[in-house]
């Protein structure tokens, strides 16, 4: 059990950004942005020089008004206007992408029901590139979905542009299978007045490595950043989040929780938060909890906070790792619930906030089962 707090590095609104793979030094592991992941798990990613197989395409259903949903290239002029990797399997993406898959949801565009596109994979022999571009357009409101399943090794780039006044939910749900790998960078830009809940599930996969990073263009932004996690056996998940507000009056929010069970379960979170001098009047505070369900399971948690103005709202950061709670446990069983029942109740309740954040109720019920799922795998 591993709860870590150091001092941001000053060089992340500096660090080296760049579309070319060969701009980045080849990875060791003993860089600090690299030190918690197990590099040789990358296999293929790692080197940078993998000559990219296929991408497993997006598939969903009927598209509904006012979305519209494209294959571009990469030379498509939107493709790299959010996002410029500054890592180098991120970089390597870009570069390996054939296409990118576009979504756009119409200006002043209100979306009645969710929509959901699903990315399955159908084998990890070699390294894939992906690419996808949400765009969402001025005072526009929409709930997407992306959901990730079957087995890959993958390095993908996500693209997120949400225009003025315009309010995107975002769900995204990562099942890969047991052999899966996935190192993904996914980017938010937010204009004025605009807003993101964006709710990260990660629960499949071998080793699951997502960066997700926020930028504001303009005043009056709010990002909620929400994620769940739960790892078994030996999977490593890894959460890293860069929040940078470099506007006034801007507001941001980030909640993750993770459970870990089995020998060798491990889960990295690292959440940096940057205000720089001129974002006064900003509002921010991350906070992360996970709890051991087992001996042998390692959880990394690390929040920093760099601020270069006195002049905000507030600011905070929280983190704490530890076992069942014995009252907790205590008050069900003098109940008479059985403890393996009660057991199962404390970790439903300790995700049940995070669920309830995703709008769609049949996916709610399916993430739950699959909770349950492990909860019972593991006789808990």
């Amino acid at each position: 059990m591993t709860t870590e707090v150091i001092a941001p590095p000053k060089t992340k609104s500096q660090a080296l950004r760049s579309y070319h793979v060969a701009d980045f030094p080849a990875l060791t592991g003993r860089e600090e942005e690299w030190r918690f992941t197990p590099l040789k798990r990358l296999h293929g990613l790692v080197a940078g020089d993998a000559a990219a197989v296929a991408a497993p395409k997006h598939e969903y259903g009927a598209v509904p008004e006012g979305v519209t949903v494209s294959t571009v290239s990469r030379a498509d002029a939107r493709i790299g206007g959010v996002l410029t990797p500054f890592d180098r399997i991120s970089a390597w993406a870009y570069e390996n992408a054939a296409d990118a898959l576009l979504v756009e949801v119409a200006k002043e565009a209100v979306l009645a029901e969710p929509f959901t596109l699903r990315l399955h994979g159908h084998g990890a022999e070699g390294a894939a590139a992906g690419h996808t571009y949400l765009s969402v357009g001025a005072f526009a409101e929409a709930t997407l979905v992306l959901e990730q399943t079957g087995s890959v090794m993958l390095a993908d780039n996500v693209e997120i542009a949400v225009a003025d006044g315009a309010k995107l939910t975002l769900v995204t749900v990562t099942d890969w299978a047991a052999d899966a790998v996935q190192a993904q960078h996914v980017k938010v830009k937010l204009g004025r007045d605009a807003r993101i809940l964006h709710v990260q599930v990660t629960l499949g996969g071998n080793l699951v490595r997502q960066f997700t990073s926020v930028d504001y263009t303009g005043r009056g932004g709010e990002a909620e950043l929400y994620g769940l996690y739960f790892a078994d056996g030996e999977q490593h998940l890894e959460h890293r989040l860069l929040v940078d507000h470099s506007v006034p009056d801007c507001t941001s929010y980030v909640g993750y929780r993770g459970a870990l069970q089995g020998d060798g379960a491990h889960t990295v979170w690292v959440g940096d938060v940057l205000i720089q001098d001129q974002a006064t009047g900003t509002s921010t505070y991350e906070v992360n909890r996970n709890l051991l369900l087992s001996d042998g399971a390692r959880a990394d948690s690390v929040p920093n906070l760099e601020i270069e103005t006195g002049e905000i709202v507030g600011a905070g950061h929280a983190s704490a790792t530890g076992r069942f709670d014995d009252e907790q446990l205590f008050y069900l069983m003098a109940r008479g619930i059985p403890e393996p029942e009660a057991r199962k109740l404390v970790v439903r309740g300790f995700f049940a906030e995070l669920l309830g954040k995703i709008p769609a109720e049949d996916l709610r019920e399916r993430l739950g089962a699959a909770i349950e799922e492990r909860l019972e795998k593991a006789g808990a």
